[in-house]
């Protein structure tokens, strides 16, 4: 990728001052001179003084808005500086790993989709594959298109991607409506393999409520885009 890219990450965080140091730290080696804006959604933990301390730019409140109230804080905000170049998204867990993320910039700014969305190598937790199960046969019924990582929060657009989804849907369901909404759009999508790890919810009590929550979002996006026929 060309040295004088535009690039812009928006990083999505709830609680997450334990990894995120590493994970600013991994994106300001894997993009240098890049425009950081964390979406803080709500912390507790001090995610937003770690974030600023680091450089980067914050955006969020004292509660919490939903992952996907969050992230189109941090798109509105990207976009206010003028809509060239790549915008990556990516969760605040990804720790070291956000590294790898150049190859899923470089899936757009190369010029073979205008959504890019990183499937991991290796599956890390997760529970019996209901909540994903779900997401995908959405995703497919919806727009025809068939990912292996539907609910991804790694994904790279161009500025126009961007301003087509914005606003992300609500929660969780966010994924799964740019997907859909962007396709709709005759945008292209592609998914790009990359060795990414995260914190992960494994088949425990807090994992089961977790991935619940999700296939509330996930149904209510169904419903709501098969509805809609939102393009």
């Amino acid at each position: 990728m060309p040295a004088d890219t535009t690039i812009t990450v928006i990083v999505t965080a709830r609680n997450e001052a334990d990894r995120l140091p590493a994970t600013l730290a991994a994106l300001a080696d894997a993009f240098p001179g890049a425009r950081v804006v964390v979406a803080d959604d709500g912390s507790a933990d001090g995610s937003a003084q770690v974030a600023r301390q680091a450089g980067a730019e914050v955006v969020g409140g004292s509660s919490p808005v939903g992952k996907g109230g969050a992230a189109t804080l941090g798109g509105q905000r990207a976009l206010k500086g003028g809509g060239a170049g790549v915008f990556v998204l990516c969760d605040g867990d990804l720790g070291d790993s956000a590294r790898h993320l150049p190859l899923l910039a470089e899936a757009v700014w190369g010029g073979d989709c205008d959504l890019a969305v990183a499937v991991f190598a290796a599956r890390v937790g997760g529970g019996v594959g209901l909540a994903v199960g779900f997401a995908r046969w959405a995703v497919q019924r919806l727009c025809g298109l068939r990912l292996d990582a539907p609910i991804s929060g790694q994904r790279a657009l161009s500025g126009e991607a961007l301003r087509t989804v914005l606003p992300f849907a609500p929660r969780f369901g966010m994924e799964i409506a740019m997907t859909v909404d962007a396709t709709r759009a005759g945008l292209r999508v592609r998914e790009v393999q990359l060795p990414l790890t995260h914190r992960a919810t494994g088949r425990s009590l807090r994992g089961f409520l977790h991935r619940g929550r999700q296939l509330r979002d996930f149904a209510w996006v169904y419903l709501d885009r098969r509805s809609s026929g939102r393009a």
